[in-house]
């Protein structure tokens, strides 16, 4: 893939997965590649680009000066806001990725639906534009969003996605997103539905009109992806406890289509 010479050399974290791999053949070929366990550098200008699993979030820390934490990139799926808060990050820079790695050293294929032809990746704060330039020289889609509630709106979509998308295939062993959006339509846009309307009610906000139709278009743009439910923490862990929450005070939960269906596959007890 061509890379552009604009592109801000920055520092790379992760283990050589797929993601992180393509980040660094976007870029100019100064990079700095950090892994686990080596420190990030006090004087590395630009981003910290951070492509690792969610669980490896506190080693990112533990390995970064503090100094330079405002300079963090998350590209990570789930609910990262209650960890950035305990870390006090609260407005951290995150990439909402809608694109697609299928293997080691592969171009990625860029999440563009029939209900977003423009592309829905998206970016928020201090590095947005650095990052979006990256992305493009690499082919890829990212629009720069300013304001930190309709990033917000687009993130808990895609939570949304990956928690319905992914508990719906998991209960048709061998699923993949293609056949859930296809064979098992009404499921998934039934949990969509509950979560959508147990996030809304815990962040006071409205989605857009046509969540479903936005998510189920995603699903046909990444038909071939596997269904598993991974992450519980970070993902359905979320809702999950909207819904305990919601129980220990007495009343309804608001998620119970989720529950019962995490119940089922004995995720939770």
């Amino acid at each position: 893939m061509a890379a552009l010479t604009t592109t801000t050399a920055s520092v790379l974290y992760h283990r050589g997965g797929r993601v992180g791999q393509a980040l660094e053949e976007m870029g100019s070929g100064e990079d700095l590649l950090v892994k686990r366990g080596e420190p990030v550098p006090v004087d590395f200008p630009g981003p910290i680009l951070v492509c690792t699993r969610n669980d490896d979030l506190d080693a990112v820390l533990q390995s970064t000066p503090q100094s330079r934490w405002s300079d963090l990139v998350f590209f990570q799926n789930g609910m990262l806001e209650p960890w950035f808060q305990s870390k006090g990050l609260g407005d951290a820079d995150q990439v909402l990725a809608y694109f697609a790695v299928s293997k080691l050293g592969e171009p990625p294929v860029d999440g563009i639906t029939d209900a977003n032809p423009e592309g829905l990746t998206a970016a928020y704060g201090k590095w947005a534009s650095v990052v979006a330039t990256r992305l493009n020289a690499g082919g890829l889609s990212c629009k720069v969003v300013l304001e930190k509630e309709p990033f917000q709106k687009q993130m808990l979509e895609k939570l949304i996605w990956i928690s319905a998308f992914m508990l719906v295939g998991a209960r048709h062993p061998g699923a993949t997103v293609g056949d859930v959006e296809r064979d098992f339509r009404f499921e998934v846009i039934s949990l969509i539905g509950e979560l959508a309307s147990a996030a809304a009610a815990e962040k006071g906000i409205v989605f857009e009109v046509g969540i479903e139709e936005r998510l189920l278009a995603y699903a046909r743009a990444v038909s071939h992806f596997p269904t598993a439910v991974k992450e519980f923490k970070w993902r359905n862990g979320w809702f999950y406890s909207l819904s305990e929450k919601a129980i220990a005070q007495g009343k309804e939960d608001p998620c119970p289509l989720h529950t019962k269906w995490l119940k089922e596959l004995n995720i939770v007890q």
